[in-house]
């Protein structure tokens, strides 16, 4: 059965590098990929980093932007604890700027010309400054909680755009995939996002403002943790209807053993967010809980990726 390769073959000629672009090593798709995987670790350690933000209080540690006081970049000894943690998540946020300028000048400097891979990085680097103003709107109107979920998901799509650009980058070629396991693939990333974006709604009705002065979105707390929860279950079984099928048809061994990392981390997650809901929201289990949910994010992104070419 014949199959697809997501490798663009160079084309017969290419222009010599010119300018500065000369001082940019060519490196391999290997070292594209190994920028990938700093990329998703940096951005799934900034969700970490605000989720703590938004836990501790600190969310107007540093009550202005882009300075963190009207006299000063860095905090002072008066701000206390909650500076110093705003402070640092503002600092990760330059890591991650570091790190997506370097993905981006690999992925432009690799040979042969990849423009899908160059968009997708574009476009990874990109929701760094986007993400960085969102942010400094979101002190700037003290920490509206609509304005504090957008802050959230940017992070999440940098994280779908970096693995997306990373599984292109494969070399060897992608399977046929009978149509039940492409729909049900595709099926998991709605669920899963749907999940993610209501659990930033939940969030934001709840008690962990950033801020003790903050408002919050004005939905009802139960109601909208209820329908988080519908949600969730709804991805569970989606994810062991895939689970189920990349075992009865012919599916790679990767596609069989992503899906499987996706319903265990699910089922994880689920337990965390039980757990938190019924203990009354410890900030610890509502930080591992963000985390989880950034890592859902970059497993269900592979597994859509892996899905392949449909089935002829």
């Amino acid at each position: 059965m014949p199959v697809m390769s997501t490798e663009t073959p160079a084309p017969a000629t290419e222009p010599p590098v010119t300018g500065l672009w000369r001082l940019v090593p060519e490196p391999s798709l290997d070292v594209v990929r190994r920028w990938g995987w700093a990329s998703v670790i940096v951005n799934i350690g900034i969700v970490v980093t605000g989720g703590l933000v938004r836990l501790t209080g600190s969310g107007l540690g540093c009550p202005t932007w882009p300075q963190c006081t009207d006299s000063s970049y860095v905090p002072h000894s008066a701000l206390g604890i909650h500076g110093a943690i705003e402070f640092g998540n503002r600092l990760l946020g330059f890591v991650v700027a570091i790190v997506a300028i370097g993905t981006w000048l690999a992925v432009m400097r690799y040979r042969p010309k990849r423009k899908d891979l160059r968009r997708l990085a574009t476009a990874a680097a990109l929701g760094v400054p986007l993400q960085a103003v969102i942010g400094g709107i979101s002190v700037l109107t003290g920490l509206n909680p609509w304005i504090v979920s957008a802050h959230f998901l940017v992070s999440p799509i940098i994280i779908t755009l970096t693995v997306s650009m990373m599984r292109r980058s494969r070399t060897s070629p992608y399977p046929h995939t009978p149509p039940v396991v492409r729909a049900l693939a595709t099926a998991s990333v709605v669920a899963v996002w749907l999940a993610v974006a209501l659990g930033t709604l939940v969030t934001g009705a709840g008690p962990h403002s950033g801020d003790p002065e903050t408002g919050r979105n004005g939905f009802d707390e139960e109601l909208i943790s209820q329908l988080h929860a519908d949600v969730v279950f709804a991805l569970l079984g989606v994810s062991i209807a895939l689970v189920i099928a990349t075992r009865v048809t012919a599916t790679s061994r990767t596609l069989r053993k992503l899906a499987a990392w996706l319903l265990a981390m699910e089922l994880l997650q689920g337990a965390v967010g039980f757990t938190q809901y019924f203990t009354g929201l410890p900030w610890v289990l509502v930080l591992i809980h963000m985390f989880f949910a950034a890592v859902l994010i970059a497993l269900v992104t592979a597994v859509y990726a892996e899905r392949g070419t449909p089935a002829t």
